[in-house]
């Protein structure tokens, strides 16, 4: 079975790396960029969409408040970036905002934050693949008659590529990253060399068509409300920021210093395309309706249910290239490729902090080892299973996707600086010198008006999106939370159960006898093997098991007993339900009811096989009996093998493959050599010197 999963699992994902090669998988801020803040540079491809869609409710003449709007967001992220620039240097670990939030505000703040994190991942997985699928949409028309099909097939996709490791992955995403960005400040350029020097007229291909406002008029509260609602559904480019906090221990040396700038040139890139996609969308008239078919008019006439709304970067490209044009055709791929791989900031960042929490046992241990290609493994392949079934609830569509976006993020970005002024504040009780004194106040400062700005964003949020989706967000962030505190529950009362007494001669560990029981059901040489192996355990009592399900052979096994002379008693069990499992059991129970301190060591002749299939004719009795007894207080079982011949033809094959790894080896490190292996090279050495 391991041979049949073996060759497939190398052919997509690559060659098992050894533990010491860690290092080589560590990134050069060119190749982190693209990995860890993919996600917000991206976010400009449907974040202005996301603003003139909630601006379109109030008609064509909300629009003029965007530019407003964008300086908001604009302000925002300069005051994110600044402050997770403190983050980067002072907690360089990769807790991020969960180790900030444990160490200054208490467990169940980090567990909050964690929480928050874990949904915000998930949903950035959808939300980016979903948008990038409608993207694609507007030059492929198949892709988004089935999108909900595609979009799960590029999970599946990124999903291999991310099991290959962060540096591998990392250098894929890198050039699609650079060109989105590069095609993007081209298309502003342009645009603006268009629109200023040479003052053509550039015109969307919506344009012409009119808005049917939902409210026509709206003033007072009502605008407020609509002007707040369209600001949180902008802060969408802020998603992703903290993944860069998280992914420190992924950065070449020294690692806060790259880390810190990375974060400085995502926000000035981010933060640029953004302003410009809006600028040029007021420019060339895009229209956005948050129900297209009956809110957009065009002559007239709503546009219909068959009408496809094409993202607002698309409908500035085709305004400034002309539609059809290469650099508009290697922008909208570049858009789609991004969009996609943007799902690569949470690749990275959930299955770190999954490994972080599963270490401090709020989740499965399994998610803390690394695989065979030194990524969280684990991690990995479950969120790619949360994403593709919101993906799938959701019909892929992002709009409704991302009503529940930025609800986590935002707690984990309020949290987070509260957190970050409480290390300040506990740093400056104890430090007397002035220049460290003054760089903490600094950044105190900077962390404090985080923390009011973020909280003040996430209020916003709450009170906007909450009808709209965001309730689904905070009901997923309790779940998790309520999970992850019930496992630690679990993971406590298991490690008390099992604690070591502190004296070691504690009469509760020592059984008073041992009784031995092997169970036979034929005389064969696995038998004899298990037998003779009985005899040398030096149990208070030692005798064969067996069960009658068939009498002609249960009395040639007692025949064959007595003619070969075995000293150990056998004892048959009737069964006249031709059960074996149950009797078995039932016998080990009743032995331990007359002893309760005594232990049962069950001694289980197994065979060892060498293909596939074979695991299928063999061994299945004694799984099952296995699995029924260790639920058996008192009982031990043990298992003998014997090696088939096939078992030896395996193991001939698996020494030609040269440096075969076994799975999981990584997780184990480096093996050390059999003695038996040491000792024959050493009987070979005086050979070599002759």
């Amino acid at each position: 079975m391991s041979k049949l999963t073996d060759v497939p699992k190398r052919i997509l994902i690559g060659r098992a790396l050894r533990s010491d090669r860690l290092g080589e998988t560590l990134l050069p801020k060119r190749i982190a960029l693209p990995v860890f803040a993919s996600d917000p540079l991206s976010s400009v491809a449907y974040a202005p969409g996301e603003v003139l869609l909630v601006l379109s409710i109030a008609g064509v003449s909300a629009y003029h408040f965007s530019p407003w709007i964008a300086v908001a967001v604009v302000v925002l992220m300069f005051t994110v970036v600044a402050s997770y620039r403190q983050n980067v240097h002072a907690y360089p670990s990769g807790g991020g905002d969960y180790e900030v939030a444990t160490t200054n505000l208490g467990p169940k703040a980090g567990l909050t934050v964690a929480s928050a994190l874990l949904v915000d991942y998930v949903l950035t997985v959808a939300v980016s693949i979903s948008s990038g699928i409608e993207n694609l949409g507007s030059a492929v028309p198949f892709v988004v008659e089935h999108k909900v099909l595609c979009a799960v097939a590029v999970i599946v996709l990124l999903t291999l590529m991310n099991l290959r490791g962060v540096k591998e992955s990392g250098k894929l995403f890198a050039i699609p990253t650079y060109v989105f960005v590069a095609g993007v400040f081209i298309m502003i350029a342009w645009g603006a060399f268009r629109g200023i020097v040479l003052d053509e007229t550039m015109k969307a291909p919506t344009a012409d068509y009119e808005i049917k406002p939902e409210h026509q008029g709206l003033a007072g509260f009502a605008l407020v409300f609509l002007l707040l609602r369209a600001f949180s559904s902008g802060c969408a480019a802020l998603t992703g920021v903290e993944a860069i906090s998280n992914g420190v221990p992924a950065f070449r040396k020294p690692k806060s210093k790259n880390a810190a700038t990375t974060l400085a040139l995502m926000g000035g890139l981010a933060v640029t395309m953004f302003c410009g996609i809006i600028g040029l969308a007021m420019v060339t008239k895009v229209r956005m309706a948050e129900y297209p078919g009956k809110d957009l008019i065009h002559n007239g006439v709503p546009v219909g249910a068959d009408y496809v709304q094409n993202p607002v970067i698309s409908q500035v490209a085709e305004a400034v290239f002309g539609h059809g044009s290469i650099l508009f055709m290697i922008l909208a791929a570049a858009t789609a490729l991004v969009l996609f791989l943007a799902a690569n900031t949470a690749y990275n960042g959930f299955p770190l902090l999954g490994s972080i929490l599963a270490q401090d046992r709020y989740l499965p241990r399994q998610l803390h080892t690394r695989g065979d290609r030194l990524a969280f493994s684990n991690g990995i392949v479950l969120l790619a299973g949360a994403a593709a079934l919101l993906v799938v609830i959701y019909g892929a569509d992002s709009t409704r996707l991302i009503q529940l976006y930025i609800v986590g993020v935002f707690v984990s970005f309020t949290l987070s600086q509260i957190g970050m002024v409480r290390h300040w504040n506990r740093h400056l009780a104890t430090q007397k010198d002035q220049n460290k004194r003054r760089h903490m106040i600094r950044s105190r400062a900077i962390n404090t008006f985080g923390a009011f700005f973020t909280g003040l964003v996430l209020v916003v949020v709450l009170v906007t999106k909450f009808t709209h989706g965001a309730w689904v967000a905070l009901l997923g962030m309790c779940i998790f939370y309520v999970t992850m505190t019930a496992i630690r529950r679990h993971y406590d009362r298991v490690a008390e159960e099992i604690a070591a007494p502190e004296t070691p001669s504690d009469d509760s560990v020592r059984p008073s006898r041992v009784h031995s029981i092997v169970l036979v059901s034929k005389i064969h040489r696995p038998t004899l093997r298990a037998l003779s192996y009985a005899k040398l355990m030096r149990s208070h009592t030692l005798e064969a098991l067996s069960v009658n399900v068939d009498p002609a052979e249960t009395k040639a096994l007692k025949d064959e007993w007595e003619h070969r002379g075995i000293t150990v008693p056998l004892k048959v069990l009737d069964s006249p339900y031709r059960e074996i499992t149950r009797p078995i059991i039932e016998y080990v129970k009743n032995l331990r009811r007359e002893s309760p301190r005594d232990v049962v060591s069950v001694i289980i002749p197994e065979y060892v096989v060498g293909h596939w299939y074979e695991h299928l004719l063999h061994n299945q009795s004694a799984l099952r009996l296995k699995g029924r007894l260790l639920f058996t207080p008192g009982v031990m079982v043990t298992s003998v093998p014997y090696q088939l011949d096939s078992s030896e033809a395996a193991k001939k094959r698996a020494r030609k493959r040269q440096e075969w790894n076994a799975p999981g080896a990584v997780r184990r490190g480096p093996v050390e050599k059999p003695r038996r292996t040491k000792e024959r090279e050493r009987e070979k050495e005086p050979s070599k010197k002759l």
